[in-house]
C-alpha cells in the first residue's frame, strides 16, 4: 500500500505570519492536530496540537462565548511555535516507510511532498485505520 493511498488530500496550512489564534480555530473547528506551515507554497514548518498547547497553556486571557465555548487570545505568529526541519514523505513510497519513520521519529504527521510541493498530509491516525481494515479483511477471508 503506498502513502498516496492513505493520505489526507484537503490540507489547511497557514503561513509564518498568521496569528496563533488561526491555529488554534483550525484545529478546533477543522478537528486536526497537525498544521502544516507554508510560505510561497513552499513547506517550512509544521505545528502540531502539542506545540499549541504548550504555548496556550493555563492562560487566563481568553473568550467565552454563551454556549461555554473559550477562544484564546494570543497575539504570536505561528513562525514562533512550528517546528523547522519536517520531516517529509513522497505519495510513491509505501505506507509502511511512513509508519516506520513515524515511529522511529516518534512523530504523528508527514507531510506529502511531490517535486517539492505539498499534495497531503499522512498521520498515525491514517495508517491505523489502514491496519484495522487490513486486519478486518483478513479475518473476513478466514471465516
Amino acid at each position: 500500500m503506498k502513502v498516496k493511498q492513505l493520505m489526507t488530500k484537503v490540507i489547511h496550512s497557514v503561513t509564518p505570519e498568521d496569528q496563533v489564534d488561526k491555529v488554534f480555530m483550525l484545529f478546533h473547528f477543522e478537528s486536526i492536530r497537525h498544521l502544516p506551515v507554508l510560505e510561497n507554497d513552499k513547506l517550512v514548518g509544521i505545528i502540531s496540537d502539542r506545540d499549541l498547547k504548550k504555548v496556550l497553556g493555563p492562560r487566563k486571557n481568553f473568550l467565552e462565548k454563551p454556549d461555554g465555548t473559550t477562544y484564546t487570545i494570543s497575539n504570536r505568529r505561528a513562525k514562533t511555535i512550528m517546528k523547522r526541519g519536517v520531516i517529509t514523505i513522497g505519495p510513491e513510497q509505501r505506507a509502511a516507510d511512513a509508519a516506520a519513520i513515524m515511529a522511529k521519529k516518534k512523530i504523528g504527521a508527514l507531510p506529502v511532498l511531490q517535486k517539492g510541493k505539498l499534495v497531503g498530509i499522512i498521520t498515525a491516525t491514517d495508517i491505523l485505520k489502514a491496519f484495522v481494515k487490513l486486519s478486518n479483511d483478513i479475518a473476513q477471508a478466514g471465516k
